[in-house]
């Protein structure tokens, strides 16, 4: 209504109480409607929540264990979803009201809205007080119970003659936390074992290192008990996970029909990387191929040579023919074995994908196939197949008297089996390997996580003396926060 000029709004009078309100749809003022709707009501104002001691976690049902904080956000949400009726209101705010810690009572303060007598909006705010009862987990009360807890076991194999695929696999999963849910952890003479609680917590774990690893795997289970009053059974589940055997800077020979299916590429290959998948380059022709798991095990070929039968040649002369693929460049590179120097003139011509990386008087290694043993049963079927008398892999750099790293690997707390020799001269051999390949290979890093180590920020590292002559992570790359505490560390 406009009177003089000014809008002024009509107001009636609450059908109740007869206080003066603007119009609404229920004719009523907010206190009596609030006095005659509850729109709580169907939300419990008292519920229970259960704390296993032992393992500080909390039972989100119907059988997972949640590891949280007091006053946490994972609390919060373990809470508010235990609550029942919150589907039919809106949920605008959750807090925590402080309680004694140790009073057994938590208590969260939630806001709602409703809608209520044709697009009346209300919002009320109350209290719900959770008490916690104590409940031993099941992995707890085996554990008091003295009993044999794990009923899964997945054991890791694979038939190489290193441990840098196992020390890369620990890195992966502790990135991801794959192995939180593992009661222990065995390391065997021929790989590692992982014990669960459970089947489903077995499985979860040969998912995650399907996404990995190319592996292959097969279960079995074994009747520990049987109940006939309550038919029930026991069962204790192995998994057993094969690694494929070829790894990162292996050469391999592609058997005839899976070179054909990728064009003719090969077959002579260097396994370039391996993740999910196996990825290989042909040094002659700078083509990639990605071989995928199952394409792989229909094959089931093996390395022609591995990584411990690299030789050290120093570059002589590079000559490039102008071939590109990505961060690959062909070129004809003249070299010398190191270790021929001053004893003879032996040197070799071969067609490498390096042809970017190296430049004369660098180092580098490769194979050396016109003196090296290999088995020659693996490349059977290539007709007229002519090897190079040597095949460079990777370009290296001289290793100088390093006094300590500034960077360290956290490691799983692992149990040894007692046929285990662990620290001998080819475990640190391996251990050394993989650090510098970490060191050299930006992409392998990517699937690491890298702390600095505190103990040795004043060490000078080769990598400061001489930058151009040895590759070191930069600072960027390196995490805070690294407890020694936590378990042994890599070096």
């Amino acid at each position: 209504m406009e009177i003089g000029g000014e809008t002024t709004r009509s107001m009636i009078l609450c059908c109740h109480c007869g206080t003066p309100i603007e119009p609404n749809a229920a004719n009523m003022c907010m206190n009596c409607i609030r006095g005659r709707v509850d729109i709580t009501e169907g939300i419990p104002k008292k519920s229970t929540v259960y704390y296993c001691r032992q393992c500080a976690r909390y039972l989100q049902p119907p059988k997972f264990w949640l590891v949280a904080e007091l006053e946490s956000k994972e609390l919060l949400g373990l809470l508010i979803k235990r609550l029942r009726g919150l589907n039919k209101v809106k949920l605008i705010d959750a807090s925590f009201k402080w309680t004694e810690p140790h009073s057994r009572r938590i208590i969260v303060r939630l806001t709602i809205q409703k809608e209520v007598f044709l697009n009346a909006i209300l919002e009320d705010s109350f209290t719900v007080e959770f008490v916690v009862l104590y409940q031993q987990c099941e992995r707890c009360r085996r554990d008091a119970a003295k009993i044999d807890a794990w009923q899964a076991v997945v054991q890791v194999r694979q038939k190489v003659e290193h441990k840098r695929s196992f020390m890369y696999l620990e890195q992966l999963i502790l990135k991801h936390g794959a192995h939180e849910e593992a009661l222990g952890i065995k390391q065997m003479s021929d790989g590692i074992d992982f014990f669960f609680i459970s089947k489903s917590a077995a499985l979860k774990f040969v998912s995650f290192l399907q996404q990995v690893m190319p592996i292959k795997h097969k279960s079995s289970e074994h009747l520990v008990s049987h109940d006939p009053k309550s038919n029930h059974f026991r069962y204790k589940y192995t998994f057993s996970v094969d690694i494929a055997p070829v790894c990162k800077d292996d050469l391999v020979c592609l058997p005839l029909k899976l070179s054909q299916s990728f064009g003719g590429l090969g077959p002579i290959v260097i396994v370039s990387r391996v993740s999910q998948s196996i990825v290989v380059t042909d040094p002659t022709s700078l083509r990639h191929a990605e071989i995928a798991p199952n394409v792989y095990w229909r094959y089931g070929f093996v390395s022609l040579m591995n990584s411990r039968q690299l030789v050290e040649y120093t570059i002589l002369d590079v000559e490039h023919t102008g071939e590109t693929s990505g961060r690959n460049q062909g070129a004809y590179i003249t070299a010398a074995k190191s270790s021929d120097f001053g004893a003879n003139d032996n040197v070799v011509l071969t067609r490498s994908h390096l042809g970017g990386h190296l430049s004369s008087g660098d180092i580098s290694v490769g194979y050396d196939l016109k003196s090296a043993n290999y088995n020659e049963a693996l490349i059977e079927g290539h007709k007229h197949l002519e090897l190079e008398d040597c095949v460079l892999v990777k370009k290296t750099y001289p290793r100088m008297n390093r006094r300590r790293r500034k960077w360290k690997l956290k490691s799983m707390v692992v149990d040894a089996d007692e046929q285990v020799d662990r620290g001998n001269d080819r475990e640190e051999l391996d251990r050394e390997q993989f650090l510098r390949e970490l060191e050299q290979d930006p992409e392998l890093r990517l699937g690491v996580n890298i702390y600095k180590d505190p103990a040795a920020e004043d060490a000078m590292t080769d990598a400061e003396t001489n930058p151009d002559e040895y590759p070191d992570i930069p600072l960027d790359e390196l995490i805070e926060g690294l407890n020694i505490e936590d378990g042994p560390d890599e070096e």
